[in-house]
Order: structure tokens, then sequence, then C-alpha cells
């Protein structure tokens, strides 16, 4: 039964690129074969229930202005009815999109309770309710994970608290949220670490901290194994804001992190666009980055207002970085257990509810161009091409002798002053690259 949320709208269908129907695909038909998969199953789209269905409107200097039916009203209390409305909404929005996956939070999906024991059974409660609207429209999980980061008690972080207490509540909290995802059938769990970090050195111990984060995380990594969890365990590489520095900065400290509890087998990297940008970074460094350590994993897609200094989590809407993105992605072996997560939200403005539709219809035909474009450049061999034919002179035995281990610097040096050699620099032709990329978005 229709809520009536979103009018009479039903189903968002292709209709192709001439298309002016503002409710209609114009780039993304889920069928259409690239690459020898079908584009649904390339992309993997899934909603964020938390901006689009538990944000407010708000931002650093206002408060809330959207109106929905599941909000509390003023003063009043939120309560498992309104949560029930809430996952009614959302199940009939995924449907109407199409989008294969959801992702929540949960702090997201039930009211908290005055203890952990009364959220933890309301999380279950609405774990089961989710059950039957999966079943119903077959929308699957594609990741669970727990809000660590709003509540006062987070304040000084939660696996990184100097309070045992903390790191304890913490812990049985995100214990309950993997056991809800694998209940859910969930293909990854995600830790985020909103607040672990510190914002002066003056009242932290930097080595205890990071002590304390990896043992929460091997913890986390045996309990996967011991309920037999099969989805991939992700964290979400999160520079700077809310706290100065961050731990988990971007995907290399990532890395190194898990190279230190020895966890990096075990754990891969769930890579937001906007943290890369607060990172100094560019999305697709980030992916390749997490391509070249082994540790990809799935994506929140999202962008940054480039003259903000903030996460403003704007839906994406430039072809040519999504194309560059779905680059690496594809050149890495594309998505097993992750996908594409619209970890964005409606600017505070756009109240009505089919802004919601519009936002994700445009995302999803944004990512369908970039993916198309560059599954066409590899296809083409348009950039690997002239990559292979820069790094061509490593071909040679010498070449290859001085990395094989075998070769010592004397040797290097010898060959070097015996032969003559007197490099001669050649161009890397990035304005032709650039080039090259603009012919295909």
């Amino acid at each position: 039964m229709s809520t009536g949320f979103f009018g009479d709208v039903a189903k968002i269908e292709f209709e192709g690129p001439d298309s002016t129907n503002p409710l209609a695909y114009r780039f993304y038909d889920k069928d259409e074969v690239v690459m020898g998969k079908r584009m649904e199953d390339h992309l993997r789209f899934s909603v964020a229930y938390w901006h689009s269905f538990a944000w407010p409107g708000g931002d650093p200097f206002g408060g809330q202005t959207f109106e929905r039916p599941w909000f509390p009203q003023a003063g009043g209390t939120d309560t498992m009815d309104l949560a029930r409305l809430k996952a009614d909404v959302a199940f009939e929005m995924f449907s109407a999109l199409g989008t294969p996956f959801f992702c929540f939070h949960d702090a997201d999906v039930r009211p908290e309770g005055e203890t952990l024991k009364e959220s933890i059974a309301r999380l279950d409660e609405i774990a089961d309710y989710f059950g039957g609207k999966m079943e119903e429209t077959g929308v699957k999980l594609l990741w669970g994970t727990a809000n660590l980061f709003s509540h006062r008690r987070y304040m000084a972080g939660a696996a990184t608290n100097p309070d045992p207490d903390v790191f304890a509540y913490a812990a049985a909290t995100v214990k309950s949220c993997i056991d809800v995802t694998k209940r859910l059938d969930g293909q990854n769990y995600v830790l985020w670490g909103g607040r672990e970090g510190y914002e002066t050195l003056l009242n932290t111990d930097l080595k205890r901290e990071m002590e304390q984060a990896g043992r929460f995380l091997a913890m986390v990594v045996d309990y996967k194994h011991k309920i037999g969890f099969e989805g991939t365990i992700l964290i979400e590489p999160k520079p700077q804001e809310p706290t100065k520095h961050q731990y988990d900065y971007d995907v290399a400290t990532v890395y190194g992190f898990l190279r230190k509890f020895g966890l990096e087998n075990e754990v891969k990297v769930n890579i937001e666009q906007g943290h890369a940008i607060l990172a100094g970074h560019s999305f697709e460094h980030e992916l390749a980055m997490a391509n070249a350590l082994g540790i990809f994993g799935s994506i929140d897609m999202n962008r940054n207002d480039y003259q903000s200094g903030w996460d403003t989590d704007q839906f994406p809407n430039n072809v040519p970085e999504m194309a560059l993105a779905f680059y690496q992605i594809l050149e890495g072996g594309g998505f097993t257990t992750g996908g594409t997560n619209f970890d964005a939200k409606l600017r505070r403005q756009s109240l009505d509810p089919q802004d919601l539709l519009h936002a994700h219809i445009g995302g999803m035909d944004c990512c369908a161009r970039g993916l198309k474009a560059a599954a066409r450049m590899i296809e083409d061999k348009a950039l690997s091409g002239p990559l292979e034919e820069r790094y061509a002179g490593w071909k040679s035995g010498e070449a290859k002798a001085m990395l094989s281990g075998n070769g010592t610097l004397e040797q290097i040096s010898e060959h070097v002053l015996s032969n003559g050699i007197e490099p001669q620099p050649k161009s890397g032709r990035q304005e032709y690259l650039e080039n090259i990329v603009n012919r295909y978005v």
C-alpha cells in the first residue's frame, strides 16, 4: 500500500537521452550490458537511509528545514510507529528508483532507548520489519553500521575514548549492529570513525588511543568470524571534520593502521568522494591507492562544493569526475561485495518529496554516463596504451635486474658509467591525455 508521500509516482523507468521527463532515467539502463556485465551489476546502487530519511535539513548555522510525517512533532517523542512509517516511505522510494540496495546506521532506523538494552531491542524490532519489506520488494542490504559519533557520550570518540565505559558501550553497540547486518544478509559492515581523532595533544595520549582503535577493530574481525558473517568489514577514511586530526585520515593512513595491527588481509575501505577532497586528494587517487594496496571495497558517492572547506555531501553531477572514478574501479576488477552508495543529501532548500527522487535520478544518470565512458576508454586502451608506452623501458633485462633484488648499487653504478648512460627526459603528455578523456565524456 502506498504511503502517498511521493504522490502517484510508481516506478522510474529508463526513457533514453532524449527524454524530457524529470522522473525518468536518461542514461541509467540497468539491463544495458557494459564490458560483459549488466549496468545494474556494475554500479550496485544503494540509498543512504540517514541522509534521505533521517537528516532534518540543518547545517552549522541553522536547524531543521524539512517537514516529514515520520519526524516527531515539536516537543514530541520519537516512536517505533514513526520508525515503521519511515521504513514504509524508504522502501517505497527504493522500489520506485529500482535501486538494488540500501544502507543504514542503527540510530537512523529506530528511536534511542533510555538504555542500551532498549535501543538494541528496538533495532531488533525494526530489523524484523525491514526483513518483511526486503522480502516484499527484493531490495537488499549493502551494509549496516553504528552511529558512534552523534550522541554526547561520543564527544571524545568511541574506540579511542579515554573512558573505558564508552569503549565498552561502543563495542556492545557494534556487536548488535553486526548481528542485525548478518540477519538481514548484509554484504558488508562499515566502521566510520566520525570522532576517532583528537582536537589537541594537550589532553591526548595518541599512542594509547591508536592501540585502543586497533584492539577494537581486531575484536570486530574476530566476532565476524565467530558468528560466520561472510560480508566484508570496511573502514571509511575520514579526514579533519569533526575533529582536527583523524586517525583514519585517508586510504594510505588506514592501510598503515591495518598493517600495524595485522589486519590488512581482513579489512577493506569504503571510500567517499567528499572525504577524498577534504584529505587533499582526488577521488580517483584514493581509488587507485586502494587498488594498489589491495584494500578496495566500496564507495560512498557524493561531491563537495569546491568553494567550501567542509563536507557538503552533494549528489554527483560531474560526468568527467565519474568517468575517472569508475575507470579506476573497473581497472581494479570492479565491485565484489561493495557498491555505489549515495551518501548524499538534498540541499536544505529542496523541501519537496520529489526532490529526493530528482536527486537520485540525476546521480544515477551521472554515474551511468561515467561508467560507460570509463568502459570505452578501457576497451580502446585510450589511457592504458600510453601508460604502457611510458613505462616500456622497464621491460628490458637491465631494468628488470635493478628491481629483482639481485643487483647492487655498485653494479648499477658500473653499468651506467661503463655504458655512458645519459637519460633524455620524455614528455608526460598530460594535456594530450586530458583531451583523450574529454573525447569520451
